[in-house]
């Protein structure tokens, strides 16, 4: 070793040592993040969600005409681009999507679709993710025969018709819209405590339960504290999947007039109201579908990129 390298090596006593700067860690959640901000499609996703979200929260407020106006003049009046010159009465306005088999302005009532069914998912689905993840993690963490009964219990209710159950919760809460979304919550959660309760029985083993075990931390405090948090990647995921099968589900009760009831809309009751009018009127059911369709497509996208944003296996 020469004189100049053993200097650079060992600097004498006086002289400044040149230190390495620390590199600051980043955390599961803040790399997922940013992984997911360089996922176009999911990124593209997210911003056509919120544009539909901004549409339906605030133009219903400055918009000319409202959803339960009706005209018997432009009955079923195509939009003053439409192609087929044969269906223009020259409506003239706003009316961008065309008037509905009673004389509403489309375009409105729309909006007033997207708000319910986004409504509609995300009310469900906190309550799907509410009793989901609680029971879940409890019947995981506890183990034994009381997870054996929980989890018989839950087999008991998958055997039953999907819809069945929505349609007796229905009955039983009178047709109330807001208690809509929760029956069909209270029965989405099925699978969400099942992926719970996989997650939790691979981890309550863990160094940091047995620590929080030792130190005399109660149960609840470590379902709470431990096991929910380190189980929220593929929640969060699921809950993505989750929203738009609730949209298709109450677009279905619907469909079958047993979901939202008019004046009130929704896309399912435009999507039906349009099939009906689909020969004769066919922007009726046009508008709300590809509204519809490309609701669920983003969420779907948002999904596949949480999924492989929070994904540890892949870097």
């Amino acid at each position: 070793m020469t004189i100049d390298s053993a200097t650079a090596a060992f600097p004498s006593r006086g002289e400044p040592v040149e230190r390495t700067p620390l590199v600051k860690g980043r955390s599961l959640w803040t790399d997922a993040r940013r992984r997911l901000l360089r996922n176009k499609a999911a990124l593209i996703s997210v911003i056509l969600l919120g544009l539909i979200a901004l549409l339906a929260v605030f133009v219903p407020y400055v918009w000319p005409y409202a959803y339960d106006a009706i005209n018997y003049d432009l009955i079923s009046c195509a939009p003053d681009w439409w192609p087929d010159k044969n269906v223009l009465c020259n409506a003239g306005g706003l009316h961008i999507f065309g008037m509905d088999s009673v004389g509403r302005d489309l375009f409105i009532r729309v909006l007033y679709g997207a708000r319910v069914s986004l409504a509609i998912g995300a009310v469900a689905t906190l309550v799907s993710l509410v009793i989901g993840v609680t029971y879940g993690a409890v019947a995981g963490f506890v183990g034994g025969r009381i997870d054996e009964l929980m989890m018989r219990f839950v087999d008991v209710l998958y055997s039953l018709p999907y819809i069945f159950l929505v349609i007796i919760l229905m009955v039983v809460f009178n047709g109330n819209v807001f208690l809509l979304f929760v029956a069909i919550g209270a029965v989405e959660w099925l699978t969400m405590s099942r992926i719970v309760r996989g997650q939790t029985l691979s981890i309550k083993q863990k160094e940091f339960i047995e620590a929080a075990r030792a130190a005399g931390v109660a149960n609840p405090t470590i379902i709470r504290r431990h096991v929910v948090p380190n189980v929220l990647g593929p929640v969060v995921v699921y809950v993505t999947l989750t929203i738009p099968t609730v949209i298709l589900a109450e677009s279905f009760l619907s469909f079958l007039g047993l979901g939202i009831q008019e004046p009130l809309t929704s896309w399912g009751v435009l999507i039906s109201e349009g099939a009906n009018q689909m020969e004769n009127a066919p922007w009726m059911l046009i508008f709300p579908a590809l509204f519809m369709a490309v609701t669920l497509f983003c969420f779907n996208f948002i999904g596949d990129g949480l999924r492989d944003a929070l994904d540890p296996k892949d870097r």
